[in-house]
C-alpha cells in the first residue's frame, strides 16, 4: 500500500495514518481507540472519602485559626475590632483553594495536570502545537520541537526531540515544566514514561473548529497568557463567522477531498476536515463514512459524482502532480469533465492550529470566487 510520506508534520490526527498508519491497518476502528489507554478503574467509596478529607482538612484549618486568634486576641486590648480582623483571616483558605482548581487543566485524554505557575520551559510535540505556542508570543519559553514543525521560521531553529517519535532522553535534558503534544503525535509508551518522570504533560485532538479555538484558549491559560489567546480566539471566530453567513445560503458544490490516492482515502463526518469542507460552501460526498479518515471506494465517487476534486498540496506533503493527473482518467466525472480541481496547501488544512481559519477563508474563495471577488469584499 503506497502512503503519503510525513515529512511537514502538517498532520495531527492525520498521523494516525500517514506517521503511524493506525487507519489503514485498523480497519473499521476509530483512530482514537488506538490511542494511550489511560482509563482508571473509580470505586463508589472514593467520593465519599474524598468529601471526609476536605471536611477534615476544613475543620483543621477552622481549629488552626480559631486557636491563633485566641492568643492574639489574649495581648490585644480591643478585642471587638481584633475578631473582625481575625474573622476574615480564617477565610484565607478560600482564595488558595480556588487558586489552585484554576491551574488544574484536563486534557482530551481525560488526564489531569496541576501547573503551580506559568510553565516557562515548553516542549512541542506536534507542528500545530508549535503553531499555537508561537502565536501566543512564547518564542522563547518554546525549548524544543519536532523535526516536522517548520512554522513559522524561527521554529525551525529550536532544539529538536525527533520526528514522528519523540526522544524521551532528548526530552528530558531540555529540562521541561510541560510538554504539549497531540493525540496521533505521540505513543503509549512515550506518554507513560513522561508521567513516570514527572513530567506534566497535556495531549489534545481536536474533533472540530470550535476545538481548536478552545483549545488555544486553554493554552492561553495554561502559559500565562489567557489575554492574547482570547483575542486570537475571538478574530478567528470573526473570520469563520463572515465565511459562514456567506457560504449558508447559496448552492454546496459536491466534492471529494483527497487526503490519499493510493489507496484512495478522504474525510468523514467526524473529522475536523469535514466541517472545514462544509463551512466553506461544499458538499462532502463521504460525509456519512464512519471513520474520519476512511478508505474509499472509486465506484462510490463515480456514482456520486463530484463537482470539485480538491487536493492537499506541499513540497513534501500532499498529493504529488502525478497522482493528480491520473484522474483525467475518470473522464465521466464532473470535476474532470470541467476541470473542477482545487489544491490547497496542505499546512492551511490539516494542521490543528491558527491556521486552520486560513485554510477555511482559501477553499470557501476557490469554491465560490463569485461571492468573494473584488467589490463584494473578502
Amino acid at each position: 500500500m503506497k502512503k503519503r510520506v510525513q515529512s511537514s508534520g502538517s498532520f495531527s490526527g492525520l498521523e494516525d495514518f500517514f506517521v503511524l498508519t493506525r487507519i489503514s491497518e485498523q480497519q473499521g476502528a476509530p483512530r482514537h481507540a488506538q490511542g494511550p489507554e489511560l482509563s482508571r478503574g473509580t470505586n463508589s467509596w472514593k467520593p465519599a472519602a474524598k468529601r471526609i478529607r476536605s471536611l477534615a482538612i476544613g475543620y483543621s484549618l477552622f481549629a488552626v485559626s480559631c486557636l491563633l486568634a485566641i492568643s492574639i486576641g489574649l495581648a490585644d486590648d480591643t478585642e471587638v475590632p481584633s475578631m473582625k480582623r481575625r474573622q476574615q483571616g480564617i477565610l484565607t483558605g478560600m482564595p488558595f483553594m480556588a487558586n489552585l482548581a484554576s491551574r488544574t487543566f484536563v486534557d482530551d485524554l481525560g488526564r489531569k495536570i496541576y501547573l503551580a505557575t506559568a510553565p516557562t520551559r515548553i516542549v512541542s510535540l506536534a507542528p500545530s502545537v508549535t503553531e499555537i505556542l508561537f502565536a501566543l508570543d512564547l518564542d522563547e519559553a518554546v525549548v524544543g520541537v519536532t523535526q516536522f514543525c517548520d512554522y513559522p521560521v524561527a521554529a525551525q531553529a529550536k532544539p529538536k526531540i525527533g520526528a514522528s517519535f519523540p526522544n524521551v532522553e532528548a526530552i528530558v535534558a531540555l529540562r521541561p515544566d510541560l510538554v504539549v503534544g497531540q493525540q496521533g503525535f505521540i505513543r503509549a509508551d512515550v506518554l507513560a514514561k513522561l508521567e513516570q518522570l514527572k513530567i506534566p504533560t497535556f495531549i489534545m485532538d481536536a474533533k472540530s473548529l470550535e476545538d481548536i479555538l478552545s483549545q488555544i484558549q486553554t493554552m492561553g491559560r495554561m502559559v500565562g497568557r489567557p489575554a492574547i489567546a482570547n483575542a486570537l480566539a475571538s478574530a478567528l471566530r470573526r473570520r469563520i463567522s463572515v465565511i459562514k453567513e456567506r457560504t449558508q445560503n447559496i448552492p454546496k458544490v459536491r466534492l471529494l477531498y483527497v487526503l490519499n490516492s493510493d489507496p484512495l482515502m478522504t474525510v468523514g463526518a467526524s473529522s475536523f476536515i469535514h466541517q472545514v469542507l462544509e463551512l466553506a460552501g461544499g458538499q462532502n460526498i463521504a460525509a456519512s463514512a464512519v471513520l474520519p479518515y476512511p478508505r474509499y471506494n472509486m465506484e462510490a465517487v463515480l456514482k456520486q459524482d463530484p463537482e470539485v476534486l480538491v487536493f492537499p498540496i506541499g513540497t513534501a506533503e500532499g498529493i504529488p502532480d502525478s497522482e493528480q493527473a491520473r484522474w483525467r482518467q475518470w473522464s465521466t466525472l464532473s470535476a474532470v469533465k470541467h476541470g473542477g480541481y482545487v489544491r490547497i496547501p496542505s499546512v492551511l488544512l490539516d494542521r490543528q492550529g491558527p491556521r486552520i481559519v486560513d485554510g477555511l477563508e482559501f477553499l470557501a474563495k476557490s469554491l465560490h470566487p463569485q461571492i468573494f471577488s473584488e467589490g463584494t469584499g473578502s
